[in-house]
């Protein structure tokens, strides 16, 4: 039995049952879904909703792996949704995950720009969510503005269906995953992203909230621009060496 905040779920109350069949039991019966976040070719993200108590999850279900969701079980950061249960079964997951109440930079970003202490404040709290998920060996791969939620004065980094970790021993990424415009050239099959694929994408972030726009159309004026100009550099060993690095140049 695993609590979760104020609603219960029975995850292993019959023996020889898998997690992955009892979750979905208890979703089907316990839960009901309130509305579809994202969905693609690889699955969906819905907002679901506890039928007794109220309390709201988000539910992915998507295909692929979800190594990344697992090691999170074991850490909590402010600026990471808590990831309450991971289950697969043959190539299918479940991740129940913290619901967070906010709107995403992506959608302050259709009527306003950021300022450069806004945005040097809110670039550093998603720096110290990347921290804990490059400290693990993982790389988000999909920093960009409707990735992150402003949950009043805490940024909140989302969405880990494009993470992975980094294997040395590859040369390559054996998915292409990621967002076009933020997405680091390695991603494109060049070599295999390591965390400062992280860092090319919070350079355009960066320059997005200042700006409105990709640095290759208009870059950010002053130390901030420099700052996005050593971040988006094609060659990874030009960039920041890690995000404690671009934090102390924030």
């Amino acid at each position: 039995m695993i609590q979760y905040a104020h609603c219960i779920v029975l995850l292993c109350g019959k023996e020889g049952i898998p997690i992955y069949d009892w979750l979905l039991h208890v979703l089907q019966e316990e839960y009901e879904q309130i509305r579809v976040m994202k969905e693609s070719s690889r699955g969906s993200v819905r907002l679901i909703q506890h039928k007794a108590t109220g309390q709201k999850f988000i539910l992915h279900d998507f295909a692929g792996n979800a190594e990344v969701y697992r090691k999170l079980l074991d850490y909590t950061c402010p600026y990471l949704p808590t990831v309450y249960e991971v289950a697969q079964k043959d190539g299918k997951n479940l991740v129940l995950e913290e619901f967070i109440q906010g709107d995403t930079l992506g959608f302050l970003l259709q009527d306003t720009l950021f300022s450069t202490e806004e945005t040097r404040k809110i670039a550093i709290q998603v720096c110290r969510a990347l921290w804990v998920l490059h400290s693990i060996g993982a790389v988000h791969r999909d920093v960009k503005p409707e990735n992150i939620i402003l949950r009043g004065s805490e940024a909140v980094l989302i969405d880990f269906d494009a993470a992975r970790f980094h294997k040395p021993e590859h040369e390559s990424d054996t998915q292409i995953l990621g967002t076009t415009g933020f997405a680091a050239p390695e991603q494109y099959g060049l070599s295999q992203s390591d965390i400062r694929t992280d860092i090319y994408a919070m350079g355009i972030l960066i320059n997005v909230m200042l700006t409105g726009e990709h640095p290759s159309k208009k870059l950010a004026e002053g130390k901030m621009g420099r700052i996005v100009d050593r971040c988006t550099h094609v060659n990874p060993q030009r960039r920041y060496k890690n995000v404690l690095r671009l934090m102390e140049a924030l």
